[in-house]
């Protein structure tokens, strides 16, 4: 597997060279925003509290969990990330607002947003790897920026400003030509996935969800 790391605002010459299911770390100003953020902006109509492009061109779907220092200021001590499918409704409008060229959520997206959405505005998606990394990436952040509508959106949802280092690692889902490392794992897993129950017994007992019968489930 390829490793890179990329330097925050990354550029079309950066990603050009990623290939799917390589590894990336980052190094720069990230900031979160999810359906919270999105709704606000996109469907209410109200104004960034940031200049969004002169910030950052990188966005993480997440929900940090933050804690207040005796000063006053912000620790985030680990970041856990929210499926990205359940936004798409909201991209081509944060896209054109936003100049995001790199979205980092889990589950990824369809290869059909990628290359309607992604593709067109250079940007590609990063996938966290697996489960319970919301500490490893915790330690690539090295302090809170600043923190925007938490009174209004609450800490999963508030726009909070990131500075992070060797952060990571994370995969490339999809790339600028929109190809989706899960779309395309998931073709060869389906192709053999019934073999897997070649020569085996139906079970003597069964519990629900263990079955194939439709006339054994539960409505």
């Amino acid at each position: 597997m390829k490793t890179t790391r990329l330097k925050i605002p990354v550029e079309r010459k950066d990603l050009e060279g990623l290939e799917i299911g390589s590894v990336v770390y980052l190094d720069g100003t990230i900031y979160t925003g999810r359906e919270g953020l999105y709704r606000r902006i996109v469907d209410e109509n109200v104004p960034p509290p940031v200049d969004i492009r002169a910030l950052s061109n990188v966005n993480f779907h997440c929900s940090p969990a933050a804690s207040v220092d005796a000063d006053g200021s912000f620790r985030v001590g680990a970041v856990t990330a929210t499926a990205s499918f359940r936004f798409a409704k909201w991209l081509e409008r944060w896209f054109e607002l936003a100049g995001t060229n790199i979205i980092i959520g889990k589950g990824g997206m369809s290869e059909d947003i990628y290359r309607k959405h992604f593709v067109p505005n250079n940007a590609i998606y990063l996938t966290t790897v697996g489960y319970g990394t919301g500490a490893l990436l915790g330690r690539g952040i090295k302090s809170v920026r600043d923190v925007h509508w938490l009174k209004e959106l609450g800490i999963a949802q508030a726009m909070w400003v990131l500075e992070v280092e060797n952060f990571g690692p994370f995969l490339v889902e999809s790339d600028l030509q929109g190809n989706s490392l899960f779309e395309r794992e998931n073709v060869k897993i389906n192709k053999g996935i019934n073999r897997l129950y070649d020569g085996l017994k139906k079970p003597a007992l069964s519990r629900y969800g263990e079955t194939d019968d439709r006339h054994d489930e539960l409505i």
